[in-house]
């Protein structure tokens, strides 16, 4: 067997890679950190020696974990609890905007909203989607772990990349003219100016807000839909857009709601022809708490 230091080091050249199944896989940062220490664990008490292929093997096996994760949460009716649970976003500063290198980086970013229609799929469909159409990972490698063959393995992601297409909004990928709508948005928010609201709201806008399991009242989790409903919303909470600066969630632009300094909420949209189609509201003070923030420009 490797020595306990080579094999640490060949596992961290993987890790990136290894999160990023996870947090495809489950939604949740926590937890894909959970998954990626158990995919070590399992490999320092394997014999590396036999194992061919480490980046492969790795791969599977966090992918197995993740499984038995997704299916424990389903059978104990856990998260996600209704339609308005909002998928832990990643954090960047807005400042990546003007490097054209990172811009380029971010764009294989997965947004909040394929992340949203990933937890309708059942957790088989969820594996042998995100494994094979995003990792690329073949179905013969998959088939173990649904314990399926590996036709019936395609056929789960053929039908999970059904549903995605079906569910997912297109979005404008350029991040200056989603800025230049965020900012307008912001602007209308703070300004009390429903109309200018109304203009930038697709009819059909989807808002998902989610407080949390304690969070009652005005603010506790809720889905919202129709342009008019949910700019009603956002004047509603328009003294959060004072304290608004914007990031990049999940690789496109977005808000982080930070008065006094202390963040009371993350939100991600989805733009199409100049129009917001959909926002992801995270205002889950728990799950706040251990997202990391960037920093405002100074």
């Amino acid at each position: 067997m490797r020595g306990s230091e080579e094999l640490a080091g060949r596992f961290e050249e993987h890790r990136g890679h290894l999160k990023a199944v996870a947090y495809r896989m489950l939604g949740s940062l926590a937890e894909a950190e959970d998954a990626v220490q158990e995919t070590w664990l399992r490999l320092s008490r394997s014999d590396a020696d036999d194992i061919g292929n480490l980046g492969g093997w790795l791969t599977t096996v966090t992918g197995r974990i993740c499984l038995d994760l997704l299916r424990s949460r389903a059978a104990r009716h856990e998260e996600p609890i209704g339609d308005a649970f909002v998928p832990d976003p990643v954090l960047r500063p807005l400042a990546h905007v003007v490097d054209p290198a990172e811009e380029v980086l971010q764009a294989d970013s997965v947004g909040l909203a394929l992340l949203v229609v990933l937890e309708n799929l059942t957790p088989d469909e969820r594996l042998a989607f995100v494994l094979h159409d995003m990792f690329a990972v073949p179905f013969d490698d998959i088939a173990p772990i649904v314990e399926r063959s590996a036709a019936a393995t395609r056929q789960l992601a053929s039908r999970a990349r059904r549903r995605v297409r079906g569910a997912t909004p297109s979005a404008d990928p350029d991040l200056g003219r989603q800025k230049q709508v965020l900012d307008a948005f912001l602007a209308a928010s703070r300004g009390g100016d429903f109309e200018a609201l109304l203009e930038l709201l697709h009819p059909d806008v989807v808002l998902r807000a989610d407080s949390g399991a304690l969070v009652r009242g005005a603010a506790a989790s809720k889905v919202v839909q129709g342009a008019k409903t949910v700019a009603e919303q956002a004047l509603m909470f328009a003294r959060y857009a004072q304290a608004a600066q914007l990031v990049l969630v999940n690789g496109s632009v977005g808000v982080v709601n930070a008065p006094d300094g202390r963040v009371q909420s993350v939100m991600g949209v989805t733009i199409t022809d100049g129009r917001i189609t959909g926002l992801y509201i995270l205002a889950d003070p728990e799950r706040l708490e251990r997202l990391e923030v960037p920093r405002p420009a100074v």
